[in-house]
C-alpha cells in the first residue's frame, strides 16, 4: 500500500471507496433481496474492523441500485464508521446500463481524488441485462479508477447471466456463484471483508492464480508499475507504490452450499 508522508513525519491515510451496486429488479423480490438487506447490515461491523487493522487507509461507502433505472441509495461517501445500510426494495426491470453510467460518473478525477487507493466495486445481479449496457461499460472501462479497481460480482441463481459479469469484473474467478440463500449471505459476507483488506501491502500478488476467463487474466488490481507506464495527466490516478492485491485463496466454494432450495 502507498503511505504518504506529511511534514514532520505523520502518516497520511488514503481513501479507498467501496461501491455496492445492487440489483434491485422484479426477480430480486422476497427472499433475494431480503438476505443482501439482511447480510450487509450484519456485514458492516466486520468491515469495521479490516478498516482498523488498515489505519492508513479510510474506507468510504457508497451503495447504488438499479431496476428500470438507477439511483445512489447514498449518494456521497461515507466512512464505515459512521455508515449504516439502507434497505432496498425490488420491482421493475434490470437496466444494468443506468447503473454503469452513474458509476461512470462517479469514477472520473473528479469526483475521485487523483491520489487514492483503488475502488472496490461489488456487483450483484441475478438475471439478464434489458437495457443496451454495452456502450455504457464501455465507457466505464476506459476510466483509469476503473482499471485499476478491484471489481468482484455476485452471481445470484442460475438465471444470472454470468458472461455480462465476466465482462465487467475482467476475471471469471471473482464471478462469485450464489446458488441458494446460504451461498448468497457467505458470498456477500466474503466480497464486503475480503475487499475491505484489498491495500494490505505486498511486493507480489497473493494466492493469485491465472483466471479461466478468456478475456483480462490479469489480477484483480493493477501494479503501480503498470500505472508508471502511462502518460501522468490531471485524469489519472497517481499511484507509484507497492501492488495492491487481492487474497483468492479463501473464496467459498459454492459447492458447500448445494443443501436447501436452488434458485
Amino acid at each position: 500500500m502507498e503511505v504518504l508522508q506529511r511534514p514532520g513525519g505523520e502518516l497520511a491515510t488514503r481513501p479507498i471507496h467501496f461501491f455496492w451496486v445492487v440489483d434491485c429488479s422484479g426477480s430480486m423480490y422476497g427472499e433475494k433481496i431480503g438476505i443482501v438487506n439482511n447480510t450487509i447490515q450484519e456485514c458492516i461491523p466486520e468491515m469495521r474492523a479490516a478498516a482498523d487493522n488498515n489505519p492508513n487507509a479510510q474506507l468510504l461507502i457508497r451503495a447504488l441500485q438499479f431496476s428500470s433505472g438507477a439511483s445512489w441509495i447514498t449518494s456521497n461517501p461515507v466512512p464505515i464508521e459512521d455508515y449504516g445500510w439502507e434497505d432496498m426494495d425490488a420491482n421493475g426491470l434490470t437496466e444494468l446500463g443506468k447503473a454503469f453510467d452513474l458509476l461512470a460518473a462517479q469514477l472520473g478525477i473528479p469526483p475521485m481524488p487523483e491520489r487514492a487507493l483503488p475502488p472496490v466495486i461489488v456487483l450483484l445481479s441475478d438475471g439478464f441485462p434489458t437495457d443496451e449496457y454495452k456502450n455504457s461499460l464501455e465507457k466505464l472501462k476506459k476510466l483509469p479508477w476503473f482499471r485499476k479497481a478491484v471489481k468482484i460480482a455476485i452471481s445470484i441463481g442460475k438465471d444470472a447471466d454470468d458472461e455480462v459479469l465476466i465482462e465487467f469484473t475482467g476475471n471469471s474467478e471473482l464471478v462469485l456463484q450464489a446458488n441458494n440463500a446460504t451461498a448468497l449471505a457467505r458470498m456477500i459476507k466474503w466480497a464486503s471483508t475480503t475487499a475491505s483488506m484489498v491495500s494490505a501491502p505486498s511486493s507480489k500478488p497473493m494466492n493469485s492464480t491465472p483466471a479461466s476467463a478468456p478475456i483480462a487474466p490479469a489480477a484483480s488490481v493493477a501494479p503501480a508499475s503498470a500505472a508508471a507506464s502511462q502518460p501522468a495527466n490531471a485524469n489519472t490516478p497517481a499511484n507509484n507504490g507497492a501492488p495492491l492485491v487481492l487474497d483468492m485463496s479463501n473464496i467459498p466454494d459454492p459447492d458447500d452450499f448445494d443443501d436447501g432450495a436452488v434458485w
